[in-house]
């Protein structure tokens, strides 16, 4: 134990190392206050959540920093509801029902015009439906009418998907042309102050409209963006460390303990007991592991507790066993074991307190740089689609963009960059220790 402390204590004096650790460290951070702050039920309800959740944020749009970078800004989303203090009402009561006026104002001051502008209603009524007028005022005084109808009990409008209103906008896609400068011939965006006039009659004393929110989506939208699906891949991209770290450190763990065991028994009963350690691992060294949990995760299960237990079991009679047990014999001769045989110690006390213990630093290094490997082989059968069928991963995230998003034939490059940079980043961090600690525990490679 005093070694692996001091071999620590000399990983400090490697600035690669440091660097490493501070990976490390950064990752396992956002793993414990990605898990308090969003935990794995409420992960799973947002991520597989429809339009109800994510309907307000726009459709495949890149993070909002990037506008940091941009001579020209890309639109943020705005959000418009009744409930904001800055609406201004006026009411005008009728022999039955009512007659409201809500004016939303916001300041537009993007170089580019929005994605969409979407407008929600709720209502309460009996057997006459509430008639709602929307006006689109620009800077400039012009005034634009969108819409004049009923409206169900939950009514939706879509600015694009209204063909008359692009045809009075000169042929303009509806949310370019309200956003249009009419005095420059080409497609310019005016800004400056905007209004919004939601006109609607009610015809019951006890009708009404609870709800009428506006969204004018934007171009950019939070650290991560959003997908296909409009969701927020921040989401996504946080829960996938947890998953990565958490899967890596088991499998890497498992394995490397569970070889070390193995190989300790063989060396230390011999005989059948070796033999049949070494016919195994010798048979699955010839084993293709990636395509049996491929096979497993397309006839079996994508559970990622499958994956990992499939994963650990193919991984254990590797070929670590064969380098562990020629460590063995040689310290199977040791004068301190045969000490130890003839005060009468026990075979499991001679494995775990003697045999193994003298093997643990170079145990370690292994432990570390397996790590990478293990969170790349999760996130390549997730980017197959043999991820967990329910949690949200990197690898998941990268067979969704270049999927059924089409990421790359779109130019929506930050939906696959983001989780193949932080699966570098996670690599990186272990390799960097790994390599680190490999040159500390094996004397010949200090030199190197």
């Amino acid at each position: 134990m005093q070694g692996i402390i001091k071999g620590f204590q000399q990983l400090l004096k490697y600035p690669s190392a440091i660097i490493g650790l501070a990976l490390i460290a950064i990752l396992f951070i956002v793993s414990i206050l990605t898990v308090i702050i969003i935990p794995r039920d409420e992960a799973i309800r947002l991520w597989r959540g429809g339009e109800a959740i994510w309907g307000q944020n726009p459709k495949t749009v890149p993070p909002a920093w990037t506008n940091l970078f941009r001579s020209k800004k890309l639109p943020e989303t705005i959000v418009l509801t009744m409930a904001d203090e800055s609406v201004q009402t006026e009411v005008n009561e009728r022999a039955e029902g009512e007659n409201r006026v809500l004016v939303y104002n916001f300041n537009y001051t993007a170089d580019f015009a929005p994605q969409d502008v979407v407008f929600s209603f709720t209502s309460r009524y009996a057997t006459r439906n509430p008639f709602v007028s929307i006006f689109w005022v620009t800077p400039d005084g012009r005034e634009i009418r969108l819409m004049e109808q009923g409206i169900g009990y939950n009514f939706s409008y879509r600015a694009t998907q209204d063909t008359k209103l692009s045809r009075r906008l000169g042929g303009l896609s509806p949310e370019i042309g309200l956003f249009d400068n009419p005095e420059t011939e080409a497609v310019d965006v005016l800004k400056g102050q905007y209004q919004i006039v939601i006109d609607y009659l009610t015809f019951e004393n006890d009708s009404s409209i609870s709800k009428a929110d506006v969204v004018i989506h934007g171009k950019v939208y939070g650290l991560f963006g959003t997908d296909h699906q409009r969701r927020d891949l921040t989401i996504g991209i946080l829960w996938g460390v947890p998953i990565a770290l958490a899967f890596g450190l088991v499998a890497s763990f498992g394995t490397s303990i569970a070889a070390i065991i193995f190989a300790a028994l063989g060396v230390w009963y011999g005989g059948w007991v070796d033999e049949l350690i070494q016919r195994i691992t010798e048979i699955n060294l010839n084993l293709p592991i990636l395509s049996i949990l491929i096979m497993i995760g397309t006839f079996y299960s994508k559970s990622i507790t499958t994956i990992l237990g499939a994963t650990v079991l193919l991984s254990i009679f590797s070929g670590a066993i064969k380098s562990y047990r020629a460590i063995f014999m040689q310290v199977k001769e040791s004068p301190y074991i045969e000490a130890a045989r003839s005060y009468g110690a026990t075979s499991s006390r001679i494995i775990f307190s003697y045999l193994i213990p003298r093997v643990t630093p170079l145990l370690i290094p292994g432990l570390v740089l397996g790590v990478p490997s293990f969170v790349f082989l999760e996130a390549t059968l997730a980017s197959l689609n043999l991820g967990d069928p329910v949690l949200p991963t990197w690898g998941k995230i990268i067979y969704e963009a270049w999927g059924t998003g089409g990421a790359v034939y779109n130019g929506f490059y930050y939906w696959i960059l983001e989780p193949a940079i932080l699966l570098i980043i996670t690599g990186l961090g272990f390799a960097l220790v790994g390599f680190a600690m490999d040159r500390i525990f094996n004397p010949r490679l200090r030199d190197i």
